[in-house]
């Protein structure tokens, strides 16, 4: 939205242009036509899977009286578009439904589980910006030599490993046999449900607490599925670095100011850098958003309680109302991060308003 829009006719400077106001409504259009598309997909996969929703209910043993009276209950019996109408209604409220594994609302099973993914994505989103972003410099810097080709090689490594392997060969090298980090979960047994939780991301609540030997098996325990994670983010953030800067290491304004005298340390981390750090906001939010959306594997290999690891275990026990709440509130996360990356975009890069 652009606030540069003052006019004749009184209107101040934080009144937005026409042409804010018709971009900000495309804007707003898209994103409910893309949550109307995924509650869509969403409530389709609900139906077409092979999974019969009143039987995991009810139980096979379930008399057929019962059954129908479960299905009514439940308004499967109602006509296909009045249910998907209905299940928008729930979602809007909040209403996900009943969790069968654990009996609770799925939107409080959300809230319980959801902070261990951000946590985890959020470490490996920084370690992925903190190396990916010095890495695609220094290959620019040197293209063609070898300190390119090393950071081109571990990106296409970055990109061709599975992740679950990574996070196998990683748990046996640095937890079974040089014992540098801690095992699978958040926290060891012993220091479990110690802190008080406050934002439900141990790092920050064992701070708020003042209680380092928690932070310490935290960081001890996120320190390794986290690299995993932060190193296909490397590889993505590190790749669009060096072509970025490729780009910028080649326009006049960098020759004028080598001729100019300016350092080559300024010229490459002030100049080229500088200009091509609005494109990378929005190359950082999509590899965080993707992270968030599939950190699923990594999760499922370091038993870490995340979203992930929830509806892995809903969708092996038939709870769909689980699974059906998972998967949407990660397309909402993922579409909501799109949009902070477009809205960030705008704010830095006037030529985008």
């Amino acid at each position: 939205m652009s606030l540069a829009g003052s006019r004749p006719g009184g209107r101040g400077p934080w009144f937005p242009s026409r042409n804010g106001l018709l971009k900000s409504g495309r804007v707003v259009v898209s994103l409910a036509v893309t949550l109307l598309g995924l509650l869509l997909i969403t409530f389709l996969i609900g139906r077409v899977m092979p999974i019969d929703p009143v039987l995991a209910v009810v139980g096979e043993r379930a008399t057929n009286e019962v059954y129908e009276a479960t299905r009514t209950a439940m308004g499967l019996d109602q006509p296909i578009i009045i249910q998907f109408f209905t299940y928008i209604g729930e979602v809007v409220r909040g209403d996900f439904g009943t969790s069968l594994l654990t009996s609770r609302p799925v939107i409080e099973d959300i809230a319980r589980v959801f902070p261990a993914t951000l946590e985890l994505a959020t470490v490996a989103t920084l370690l992925g910006v903190a190396f990916g972003i010095p890495a695609g410099v220094m290959a620019a810097v040197h293209q063609g030599r070898w300190p390119d080709h090393v950071v081109r090689l571990l990106g296409l490594f970055g990109y061709s490993m599975p992740i679950f392997w990574l996070g196998l060969v990683g748990l046996l090298i640095f937890y079974g046999k040089l014992d540098w980090v801690a095992g699978p979960g958040r926290l060891d047994v012993f220091f479990e449900d110690i802190v008080p939780q406050v934002t439900g991301v141990i790092l920050i609540d064992s701070l708020l607490a003042g209680d380092l030997e928690v932070f310490a098996n935290a960081l001890s325990h996120i320190i390794l599925p986290a690299s995993v994670l932060g190193y296909y983010s490397l590889a993505y953030i590190s790749r669009m670095t060096r072509s970025f800067m490729l780009e910028q290491l080649a326009q006049e304004y960098i020759t004028t100011a080598r001729v100019k005298g300016v350092s080559e340390a300024r010229v490459i981390w002030g100049h080229a850098l500088g200009n091509v750090m609005v494109p990378l906001i929005t190359v950082i939010a999509l590899s965080y958003a993707n992270l968030l959306e599939g950190s699923v594997l990594t999760e499922i290999v370091f038993a870490w309680p995340g979203i992930g690891f929830y509806i892995t275990n809903a969708l092996l026990s038939a709870d769909m109302n689980a699974v059906l709440g998972g998967t949407v509130m990660v397309g909402i996360v993922f579409v909501g991060l799109n949009l902070l990356s477009d809205i960030l975009y705008r704010v830095f890069d006037p030529r985008a308003r």
